[in-house]
């Protein structure tokens, strides 16, 4: 049964905001349902509780999209984990589907079909056998009733070409994610260059999500914004990226920072610095603004309400949170009491606790 709620371009092309929801597979590690390294989805058939209650938290606090939580599903990248012996990656697909649309359809959230990044393409690079993989994925999201597709977390703007031109066959809208940095991709691709490729292939929305932190994230967004402006072609602009620190700014993000991925807790966002991150992505001209691994729900409702001006509306989770901290006001501490201001969540600078570690790393990359 088709979903009959505003799509996704009907939303951007009138101008309006469109929350992103945050990560999944670095918040399910973290509550024991994902296994970390290969970081694939078989939760959503051995624990669709889990995979729900993320859904209707990202939910409740303010995502229009819910992503289906089918990260590294692919059937190459599933053999290679060792993590799944007795189900298919057609049913994490289709359990996914299920699990985002039954939660989607408690609010007026859109589902996001996800395909990501195979083992197959660095190993092969043969378009033949991607696109194959690409297509089975494709086949299955379409059984089920998703709104449009998402190609995300890409290190290799060719292999995100060959998903696109792949989803575009669905007849249904479609965005692209890459997870690199300004410096371009693994192939040294520039951004404005990689989106102009995506756009030429088909996509509908581009931009960036994962490997590096939101200020980063928009700088090569708004690379990616030049690309396409200096070709003469237009789409919406996405950000989705990491809920950590990462001002190192390295080729390929956090992966090679040695917190990754077990002591990362001491460089995450706090909301404060999430209502920054919204204002600079929307002022830069994004409109699809959401996050990636380390983005948990009190984020999401952060660029929420952020939002709130332009949409019009705050969250459901905004009715247990003073906007600024104003519920600090009736605290019986009047240290406590003078925090209830934006001004002073705005100039704080978070304390780590930590006073012999260093306030950067050496990446594994440099």
């Amino acid at each position: 049964m088709e979903s009959k709620r505003r799509g996704i371009l009907e939303r951007l092309n009138a101008g309006e905001v469109v929350v992103g929801d945050g990560g999944y597979v670095m918040q399910l590690e973290r509550r024991g349902y994902v296994k970390a390294g290969h970081w694939t989805p078989e939760a959503a058939v051995e624990h669709p509780e889990a995979v729900r209650q993320l859904h209707r938290e990202f939910l409740r606090a303010g995502a229009n999209v819910l992503q289906t939580f089918t990260f590294y599903c692919s059937e190459d990248k599933l053999d290679i984990s060792g993590n799944v012996t007795n189900i298919t990656g057609a049913q994490i697909n289709e359990a996914a589907c299920d699990l985002a649309r039954e939660v989607a359809n408690e609010g007026d959230a859109l589902v996001a079909g996800g395909v990501s990044q195979t083992p197959c393409y660095v190993e092969s690079h043969s378009e033949t056998e991607v696109k194959a993989i690409f297509k089975k994925q494709m086949d299955d999201f379409l059984k089920k009733d998703i709104d449009f597709f998402m190609a995300e977390y890409f290190e290799h703007v060719e292999e995100a070409v060959w998903a696109v031109e792949v989803l575009k066959t669905s007849g249904k809208p479609v965005g692209a994610t890459l997870c690199i940095s300004p410096q371009g991709d693994m192939e040294g691709v520039p951004p404005g260059e990689c989106a102009v490729r995506l756009v030429k292939a088909g996509a509908d929305i581009v931009g960036i999500n994962c490997h590096l932190d939101p200020l980063i994230c928009i700088r090569t967004v708004k690379l990616m914004k030049a690309g396409l402006e200096k070709a003469g072609l237009k789409a919406h602009l996405m950000i989705q990226p990491l809920g950590f620190h990462t001002p190192e700014c390295n080729h390929t993000g956090y992966l090679s920072l040695p917190e990754f991925p077990f002591a990362l807790e001491t460089r995450a966002m706090t909301r404060w610095d999430i209502h920054q991150y919204a204002r600079e992505a929307y002022n830069a001209g994004i409109r699809y603004i959401g996050g990636c691994c380390g983005f948990e729900p009190y984020h999401i409702r952060a660029i929420a309400e952020e939002m709130a001006a332009e949409t019009g509306v705050l969250p459901p989770a905004s009715e247990k949170h003073g906007l600024w901290g104003a519920a600090l006001e009736m605290h019986t501490k009047p240290w406590v009491r003078a925090r209830s201001r934006r001004e002073y969540w705005e100039k704080l600078l978070p304390a780590s606790g930590r006073p012999k570690c260093p306030s950067m790393a050496t990446p594994a990359d440099e």
